[in-house]
């Protein structure tokens, strides 16, 4: 992922000590503190492209859609879920770019129009901020004239990296989700904003401000939060951030377990810690303001509360899951999450481990769709070496097959 950074963000590091600063760890990459990627990662770890009958739509829950609205975001997040298609191509990744355009809209439009089961669309990207304030009013206008669908969510992360365009006269953007909230309240339909906040250092005083407009023009606003490791993932951080967030009428709705996203193992906790976050906090919110920790299934389960797991092998890291709210044959399958794999013993065998991670993005075409079909052909086999301990050293060895 490409870094890209707004003023705001960048005057939050403590650029006295950017060694451990949570803003850094989440924007910017030091190459010293990769870790291998886990060998079940894929470029898609959510299977959202399994689920899209037409480019740009998601359509895995019953009566839910995801509208992905444009591929581009007001700054690049080194977790990003959808490294497939934010941003623009790396070295070692060509994107799957869902580019803003009527034409394409108007397909995701006539799918959800013709299929009456779906009542709710969470409308993302890449990021819904980029689009100038015509075009999400289009978007709004357009779903809340859909008779059956009853809501719909803005997922963004502006008002956590650029606040000041909500509240700025000279921008309509702010004003235009001001419109749609109180049309579709006129409708009897919900019109809500999803922004995402993780550390309590990001809910500045323009923060504050802007949160404040929206509230006493009555916009829902809720979060969304990723548990990082040394970021937000000890009790004193999280229970600081809810409580800024309610404080300023941000109501919080979801903290992810870290997805097996690439380039990010340094940041990604364990299962058990995830519950054990849940257990501290529980009780000293108000349970309307105590978020769901859920774990979003590699492979398409979708979203599952972290303590739902049907097993959980501490000792390996494995954890096993199913879905019985998904319809078909994904409502009848296992999924499988695997924490982060033990640090290496020694600094050699690190070194080692990050020339074999060189190896396999070199194996990596740089062509998309050969790109998709290696990824769809190659059968990583797991062993049991790679998350156990054994007499003292750790074994991360794996192969991939690749097939005919």
């Amino acid at each position: 992922m490409e870094v890209r950074l707004t003023p705001e963000i960048l005057s939050l590091v403590d650029w006295n000590s950017p060694l451990d600063d949570p803003i850094r760890m989440q924007f910017i990459t030091l190459k010293s503190s990769l870790l291998p990627d886990h060998p079940a990662l894929t470029l898609d770890s959510l299977g959202e492209k399994d689920d899209s009958p037409v480019p740009g739509l998601v359509h895995r829950y019953p009566g839910r859609a995801l509208f992905l609205a444009t591929s581009i975001c007001p700054v690049y997040c080194r977790y990003c879920t959808r490294a497939y298609m934010v941003g623009p191509a790396t070295g070692s990744t060509q994107k799957l770019p869902q580019k803003p355009t009527r034409a394409r809209w108007e397909i995701i439009f006539q799918h959800i129009e013709q299929h009456n089961d779906i009542h709710d669309i969470v409308v993302s990207g890449g990021d819904v901020y980029q689009l100038p304030p015509e075009h999400l009013r289009m978007i709004g206008e357009r779903l809340l004239s859909i008779p059956h669908v009853r809501r719909f969510r803005i997922a963004s992360k502006g008002l956590s990296v650029n606040p000041g365009r909500i509240i700025d006269p000279a921008d309509a953007w702010g004003k235009t989700l001001i419109d749609l909230s109180n049309q579709g309240r006129k409708m009897g339909k919900q019109v809500c904003w999803h922004t995402h906040f993780n550390h309590p250092k990001e809910v500045t005083w323009i923060v504050k401000k802007a949160a404040d407009h929206l509230f006493e023009n009555g916009v829902t606003v809720r979060n969304q939060s990723v548990l990082q490791k040394g970021i937000n993932d000890d009790f004193a951080t999280m229970s600081t951030l809810l409580k800024a967030l309610a404080d300023i009428n941000i109501q919080p709705y979801y903290v992810y377990q870290h997805d097996l996203t690439r380039s990010v193992e340094d940041l990604r906790t364990p299962l058990k810690d995830i519950m054990k976050l849940d257990k501290e906090l529980r009780g000293t919110l108000s349970g309307f303001m105590m978020p769901s920790f859920v774990v979003d299934l590699p492979g398409g389960g979708g979203k599952r509360l972290a303590a739902t797991y049907d097993s959980y092998d501490e000792a390996t890291g494995v954890s096993e899951w199913s879905a019985p709210g998904l319809p078909g044959p994904k409502g009848q399958r296992m999924y499988s999450y695997f924490d982060p794999r033990p640090l290496p013993a020694t600094v050699e065998e690190l070194r080692q481990l990050r020339e074999q991670q060189d190896l396999m993005h070199k194996y990596r075409s740089t062509r998309t769709e050969d790109f998709v079909k290696v990824e769809e052909g190659v059968e990583v086999k797991l062993r049991e070496e790679n998350f156990r301990a054994s007499e003292g050293s750790l074994s991360y060895g794996f192969h991939a097959t690749a097939s005919a």
